[in-house]
C-alpha cells in the first residue's frame, strides 16, 4: 500500500481579488506566451477537480504544456523521444507517469485508485482526464501533485477543488507537494 507523508501539509490558499486577477494573469499568459518554437518562460500545469455527487467520486482535468510532458516521458523512457498527439500510443506512458506522480489519500491513509480517462491535445497543451471514486467523507483527504516538479524545478501546479458551491485552491510546487484537503 502507498501512502503519502505528511511533510509539509499546508492548509487552502486564500487569496483577494488582486491575487486571483494576477494569478489569471500568469496562467493566459502561458497558454499564449511562446519564446521560440514551443519553448516557454515558465513551467506551470492547472488541475480541476470537480466532485460528482451522483458517481460520488472526482472528474479531473489536468492542463500541462505539451512540450514538458513530451520531456518528461522521454527522460523516463531512456530518453527515446515521446511526442504527444490525439491518438497516439502514448497513453500507457501517460497514465503510469500521473499515477505516479498525482495521488489522493484518504483519512485512513488509504491511496485512492485513479482511472485514467484518456489525453487531449489543444494548442501547445495537453489535458489529461481522470476520474476519482470516492465513496467516503470528503475530509482528512490529502492530495500529492507534484506533476513535472522531478523535471521542472519552478514548476508549479495550481489545483482548484470544487465541492458544491464551495471552491478551494492550492499551489503546489518544489517545497510543498501535498495538501490536506477538507471540506
Amino acid at each position: 500500500m502507498t501512502t503519502i507523508k505528511n511533510n509539509n501539509i499546508l492548509k487552502p490558499v486564500k487569496m483577494n481579488n488582486l491575487g486571483r486577477f494576477l494569478l489569471l494573469g500568469i496562467i493566459i499568459l502561458s497558454s499564449s506566451f511562446k519564446l521560440s518554437n514551443t519553448l516557454h518562460a515558465f513551467h506551470t500545469s492547472l488541475t480541476e477537480m470537480r466532485y460528482n455527487a451522483k458517481s460520488k467520486g472526482f472528474e479531473v482535468s489536468v492542463r500541462v504544456f505539451t512540450d514538458d510532458l513530451e520531456k518528461v516521458l522521454s527522460h523516463d523512457n531512456q530518453n527515446k523521444k515521446i511526442i504527444v498527439e490525439n491518438n497516439d500510443k502514448n497513453d500507457a506512458l501517460v497514465e503510469q507517469y500521473v499515477k505516479k506522480h498525482f495521488m489522493l489519500v484518504n483519512a485512513k491513509n488509504q491511496l485512492k485508485a485513479i482511472q485514467y480517462i484518456g489525453k487531449e491535445k489543444e494548442g501547445d497543451a495537453t489535458w489529461i482526464y481522470l476520474e476519482l471514486p470516492m465513496n467516503e467523507a470528503l475530509s482528512g483527504l490529502r492530495l500529492k501533485n507534484d506533476v513535472l516538479i522531478d523535471m521542472f524545478e519552478d514548476q508549479t501546479n495550481i489545483v482548484n477543488v470544487f465541492v458544491k458551491d464551495e471552491k478551494k485552491s492550492f499551489i503546489f510546487n518544489a517545497k510543498t507537494k501535498i495538501f490536506t484537503i477538507d471540506f
